[in-house]
């Protein structure tokens, strides 16, 4: 059994794509791992909407993008 239904994994996958289609090449693994990580926290917070997500992904993106090496 899954930690997430279906819907909240769906909008996690989308996020995840859409923000790291912003890094160049889609991002390097420990890009995606630190978005990702940041989606997992979010949703096992309650922030599950693809709004919500969203949100949490960019603040990511913005986070790599001023600091690179705290990822």
């Amino acid at each position: 059994m899954s930690e997430f239904d279906e819907r909240t994994q769906a909008n996690m996958d989308v996020v995840l794509d859409e923000v790291c289609a912003e890094l160049p090449n889609g991002g390097d693994h420990e890009s995606r791992k630190y978005i990702a990580e940041q989606l997992l926290h979010a949703a096992r917070a309650g922030k599950k909407t693809l709004k919500e997500l969203t949100y949490v992904g960019r603040r990511a993106l913005v986070h790599l993008n001023n600091d690179p090496k705290s990822a």
